[in-house]
């Protein structure tokens, strides 16, 4: 056993190491929504290609995120922490600089989907380092932090996608180059040693199936429209995951070194924080996209001015995630917490239901409708991720900050599939209406699921051992 003290070099302080792995975070959760904004520039720069094509650029990037965060969030587990983050913020930074150079199509969605398994690797190594370098007291507030940022980053990008298409849309991919080099820099001269665990290797056709089932269906999910739900290639994609999960469960369960340890569901927390993740995070990406699609198609307002209609929002999520969320779980509970704030992320679904108009009155339709959806996120996000985080052994830290990254991930992708049909080919006001009910009826489900699942006390953060084993 090596103590918490013993792993940190003589300048490291959780802190410091809390700040780098944060400042890598906002790069892999920026570039899940700040491309959205960029398409019509790139299809101009690059000859204007067909719509289906550029939206490889999107969805290469969700459908590699996605299915790679459960194998390289297992294979972190047996080697150094610190190494493994630093190698995903390399490729993560090398490829932004490629994307931003890339002449073609093809080469920006090769680029894109290097990008992807750089944060693959970074995510759940990032979260991994706080919990063992943070003492056990303060790893909640550490958490809930580092998930404030990745959210309201999430949330903000496209705001600065926004900002940065005015100048070209090659500065949305250059902006994660310095904060990249900063982060490899510090983090490679001041991050801790954080060794890994003599666990064996993932098992090889565990890994296969899980990865495959999980890439499956995002691909499935982020494509359906293009080529119809009905059609033979998506159904053949969605049987392929659904057969493919149902098998990964069936060996997950009968394995002797599964790829996700059947163990980690049996803690009530993880298990109530993960059902609720999934379906707030299919309300959460659905709801960015179709503020963005109205304001630009409804109100014909441009990049940078629904941005700025957006960022109210995200700027509630570090205050109420981090500076309300952490006094709020103490008095009353994690259940209590995320159940209201899922309710009142649903009550700004609803606002935008009853409220928004075929004519543009952003102060009385959109503004209030955003400020209840920030504050929902910033209850809700950083209270899960810190009630599963709360409940992992030391040796399970990477894996199991994979599963829950990977159900949000997939709800993520889930949520905005469900968007893009229920939308139509045509939308209307009625169609954006019946949208933001449904996304509502979404959240209250996920409030259902905190309220139950998350109402004893000991599921707020169960404090981890704080000694990591060698």
């Amino acid at each position: 056993m090596q103590k918490l003290s013993q792993l940190r070099r003589a300048d490291a302080s959780s802190g410091l190491v809390l700040v780098v792995v944060c400042a890598a975070v906002v790069l892999a959760s920026l570039d899940l929504f700040i491309v959205n904004v960029a398409l019509p520039e790139m299809a101009a720069d690059l000859g204007n290609p067909d719509l289906a094509d550029l939206s490889w650029v999107l969805n290469g990037y969700a459908i590699v995120y996605a299915a790679f965060l459960l194998l390289f969030g297992r294979m972190a587990e047996r080697r150094r922490r610190d190494l493994g983050f630093l190698l995903g913020v390399l490729i993560f930074t090398a490829a932004s600089a490629a994307c931003a150079a890339a002449e073609s199509l093809p080469a920006l969605v090769a680029f894109r989907v290097l990008q992807a398994l750089g944060a693959a690797l970074l995510t759940p190594t990032s979260l991994s380092l706080i919990l063992v370098t943070t003492e056990p007291a303060k790893r909640a507030t550490a958490v809930r932090i580092w998930t404030a940022v990745g959210g309201a980053a999430a949330a903000l990008g496209p705001v600065l996608g926004g900002v940065l298409v005015a100048a070209s849309w090659r500065w949305v991919f250059l902006v994660n180059v310095p904060i990249g080099l900063i982060a490899l820099v510090v983090g490679w001269r001041r991050l801790p040693r954080v060794p890994g665990h003599a666990v064996p290797h993932p098992d090889a056709f565990g890994a296969v199936l899980g990865t495959g089932a999980i890439g499956a269906l995002t691909l499935g999910l982020v494509k359906g429209e293009d080529w119809g739900w009905g059609s033979g290639a998506t159904l053949a994609v969605l049987a392929v995951a659904v057969v493919g999960l149902a098998l990964f469960i069936l060996h997950t369960a009968r394995a002797e070194n599964p790829l996700v340890d059947p163990s980690l569901f049996r803690a009530a927390p993880f298990r109530g924080a993960g059902l609720t993740m999934f379906l707030f995070s299919m309300a959460f990406g659905a709801m960015l996209l179709a503020a963005v699609l109205w304001a630009q198609t409804a109100w014909g307002w441009s990049a940078l001015q629904t941005g700025l209609a957006i960022a109210p929002g995200p700027l509630m999520v570090p205050i109420f995630g981090v500076l309300l969320a952490g006094r709020l779980i103490a008095r009353y509970g994690a259940g209590i917490v995320a159940g209201v704030g899922t309710a009142i992320f649903g009550l700004g679904h609803v606002w935008f239901a009853l409220e928004i108009g075929n004519e543009a009155h952003y102060a009385t339709d959109m503004l209030p409708g955003m400020l209840l959806t920030g504050i929902g996120v910033g209850l809700t996000l950083p209270t899960l991720m810190a009630t599963a985080a709360g409940s992992l052994p030391p040796h399970a830290f990477a894996t199991g900050s994979a599963v829950i990254n990977t159900l949000r991930q997939v709800g993520l992708a889930i949520g905005v599939a469900l968007l893009i049909a229920l939308l139509g080919a045509a939308p209307d006001l009625a169609a954006f209406h019946r949208s933001w009910w449904v996304l509502a009826a979404l959240s209250f489900a996920a409030s259902i699921a905190a309220f139950t699942l998350l109402a004893r006390p000991r599921a707020t953060t169960a404090p981890v051992a704080a000694t990591v084993e060698t």
